[in-house]
């Protein structure tokens, strides 16, 4: 490997640990509602972030059983009234399905009556809680009975973030949404960690990588770029600010989500 290919991976994996942290936060929505007075500073991360990462350089739940008497009584109960997010406008449709600079990573039925876009990044917390604690279940009920189509784009706030999301689109072909499932699970593990590249790598050899393609994958400029270039996109034309961002038929939503908000926004639509 090129002194110059080394020094691109420690790049994008290097750095301390409290800077890392401090980009995670400015990274991610700290609430559900952002006010206006956030979004200048909210921009100008984006914009830094964008900067240092283009660099050339750089469970299933055990289900319990209940009494007979208690599922007919909650079956019968009115459901409990959710308050909805409020939208913070609305982009084009057919301008924000347009192909962008990377191959679409998508779930679901391609004419699902809804169709829902999320920008995020991988070391961003809010992310993790809305794929750890939400997403298999939206999955289920939504995505696997044809509801929603369910697509990811990649919004790196930082550089670890990026070459997460370089490594998801290296791995096997059907296992991007896999290897995004294992780091978010693992966030705590790899995206503080002193030695990021360790961390990373290890959690790469789990899903099938070896050395050399981790590194291969790494120094891959173009993928960097293209990475960046979604981010720089979803800024620029859609105006998305924090992660997580969602688009759900074009209507815009900043924030993590329990399943019951996500729920109730997709049936709105249905």
């Amino acid at each position: 490997m090129s002194a110059s290919e080394k020094s691109l991976s420690k790049r994008l994996l290097g750095g301390a640990v409290a800077a890392a942290l401090a980009l995670m936060l400015a990274a991610c929505s700290e609430e559900k509602k952002e006010t206006a007075s956030t979004a200048p500073t909210e921009t100008s991360t984006t914009a830094e972030a964008t900067t240092t990462a283009s660099t050339p350089a750089a469970t299933a739940a055990t289900s319990e059983v209940k009494p007979a008497q208690t599922e007919v009584a909650q079956a019968t109960a009115p459901a409990a009234k959710v308050e909805l997010p409020q939208s913070e406008g609305s982009v084009d449709m057919k301008k924000l399905l347009e192909p962008g600079p990377l191959p679409e990573m998508a779930l679901g039925e391609a004419n699902a009556p809804v169709t829902i876009v999320e920008y995020m990044s991988m070391t961003c917390p809010h992310c993790a809680n809305f794929h750890n604690k939400t997403f298999d279940a939206i999955k289920a009920k939504y995505i696997d009975t044809g509801k929603v189509r369910f697509i990811v784009r990649e919004f790196p706030f930082d550089p670890r973030a990026a070459a997460a999301f370089m490594l998801a689109r290296c791995a096997p072909e059907g296992q991007y949404f896999p290897m995004i499932s294992m780091l978010f699970e693992q966030q705590e593990q790899w995206a503080a960690a002193q030695n990021g590249r360790d961390a990373l790598l290890q959690m790469s050899k789990l899903a099938g990588f070896t050395q050399e393609s981790f590194e291969a994958c790494l120094t891959n400029q173009k993928l960097l770029d293209d990475v960046n270039a979604v981010m720089q996109r979803g800024a620029k034309d859609f105006g998305v600010k924090s992660t997580p961002t969602f688009f759900i038929n074009g209507e815009h939503f900043s924030g993590d989500m329990s399943v019951d908000v996500m729920s109730a926004l997709i049936d709105s639509k249905l």
